[in-house]
């Protein structure tokens, strides 16, 4: 199993990877097969109109999540790791008085965002909880082609065929021709064991025989982009989008907290606000549609940033080595958790989410802080053990409560996990591979209603004034 870096850590925007970036995802892949890349109906004619059908929790969630505007999105071209917010909103408001669409390679074709972009709230597609269909149809009204996509979470998505091959939407590729090719965390261990290398090591060298021969440069690029996503949301005030009037709490917690550095008396738990704000900031900005990196996704996207800041501003580490090895562990241990399980708040809750993000940076810290093979396992394993049974169900559709301070506590989480594995020396009673599989039946068995469609929980028991 082969899930590269630069899968588990994209850039994108907010608020929601499987239900905003992947959407668009999805949008850009119809329109490639509708110029030629699939067989079109037997006996239709040229496309003259487009339609789009969401099911499952991308539409019961889809309007807190901005779906039907990532599929408008999808649809004029843009794609998430490149777009700009204000010439999106100018294109989208100009399809909205048009409704035509001109995509290069295909004729004029009708569109009508209010109209032509359903919400189905029954049932979901049997294969997956996060599913879109798109349908061309030519000038009799019939349909020329009509195609379901499945975003998985973290931005990934898959065709029908995809799914029911097996295959993992293009970003799982097979052990085949890579020299550590671990699919769970005991592999890890005993390819570890007869190498002699760290997780990072094999991680990396996975990564250049894909080809990747860059990855220390992306590696710190991206984790430049997780910083530059703090930062910024530690600038800004306000109260986020949606209708919730949520506020914008991390600048304001930020400048308290500078100002009490010189205090001869800092409180002992000074340094959990500070991994609460950091990883705040982050999912302050994923909420009003900002830039982020999926951290594996972007609800999770603030923990394993706050962690990085972490290691540099309260254990005072430096250095690129220990950032890359922060890094690449990281990702080493999503794409066991995506493997073996999921990252899809949809398919089994929020412990997929911020659960795994918490084991992996959990894993990232010990990591960069020394710890061997055995303890960084024992790291993610303690930060996955402690979200278990965690359900994803969002006030409103929104990715903004419990979302934001779900992401502050998974960093402390983490940081706590990292250290009591460092005290011991990797030896312990629940092993990762089994804490994964415990997590993948229990989201199998939750109730669809806690799992990103905002029908139970704090979605439904809202304050009253």
């Amino acid at each position: 199993m082969f899930i590269s870096l630069l899968e588990v850590f994209k850039l994108g925007v907010g608020p929601s990877s499987s239900h905003t970036m992947g959407p668009m995802v999805a949008a850009a892949r119809f329109l490639e097969a509708l110029r030629g890349g699939a067989d079109p109906i037997p006996g239709s004619g040229a496309p003259v109109r487009l339609s789009v059908t969401l099911h499952g929790s991308l539409a019961f969630t889809g309007k807190g999540h901005a779906t039907d505007r990532a599929v408008v999105l999808g649809l004029l071209g843009y794609v998430p790791e490149t777009l700009d917010p204000e010439a999106a909103d100018g294109a989208v408001a100009a399809l909205r008085e048009t409704k035509e669409l001109r995509p290069a390679g295909l004729p004029l074709l009708r569109f009508d965002p209010g109209a032509d972009i359903v919400f189905d709230y029954g049932p979901p597609l049997p294969q997956h909880p996060n599913a879109l269909t798109f349908r061309a149809e030519d000038a009799r009204g019939n349909a020329r082609l009509a195609m379901p996509y499945f975003s998985v979470g973290g931005g990934f998505v898959a065709t029908e065929a995809e799914l029911a091959g097996g295959g993992d939407l293009g970003a799982e590729k097979s052990a085949r021709g890579y020299p550590y090719p671990f699919g769970t965390a005991g592999e890890m261990l005993r390819m570890g064991e007869a190498s002699g290398l760290s997780v990072a090591s094999m991680k990396r060298a996975n990564e250049l025989a894909a080809g990747v021969a860059d990855i220390d440069a992306r590696t710190h690029a991206l984790a430049d982009a997780m910083e530059a996503c703090i930062d910024a949301g530690l600038s800004r005030t306000g109260v986020l989008p949606g209708g919730l009037n949520v506020r914008r709490r991390a600048k304001d917690i930020h400048d308290r907290l500078r100002a009490e550095r010189g205090s001869n008396r800092p409180l002992p738990h000074a340094g959990n606000e500070w991994l609460s704000v950091w990883a705040m900031a982050v999912n302050e900005e994923n909420a009003a549609g900002g830039r982020v990196v999926t951290a594996p996704t972007n609800g999770a996207a603030g923990t394993v940033p706050a962690v990085l800041r972490y290691l540099r501003e309260q254990c005072g580490v430096e250095g690129a080595d220990r950032r890359r090895d922060f890094m690449l562990t990281a990702a080493a241990i999503g794409g066991i958790i995506k493997h073996n399980a999921s990252i899809s708040g949809a398919e089994v809750g929020c412990q997929g989410e911020v659960g795994s993000a918490s084991a992996m940076a959990a894993a990232g810290l010990c990591a960069a802080l020394g710890g061997t093979n055995a303890q960084i396992e024992n790291a993610a394993e303690i930060a996955l053990e402690h979200h278990l049974g965690m359900t994803c169900d969002p006030a409103a559709g929104l990715v903004q409560v419990p979302c934001i301070e779900r992401n502050a506590l998974g960093a402390i989480k983490a940081v706590s996990a990292a250290a009591l594995a460092l005290r011991g020396d990797g030896t312990h009673f629940m092993p990762l591979d089994n804490c994964i599989e415990v997590m993948r039946q229990t989201g199998r068995d939750m109730d669809d209603r806690y799992k990103e469609t905002s029908r139970a929980g704090i979605a439904v028991n809202l304050p009253e004034c």
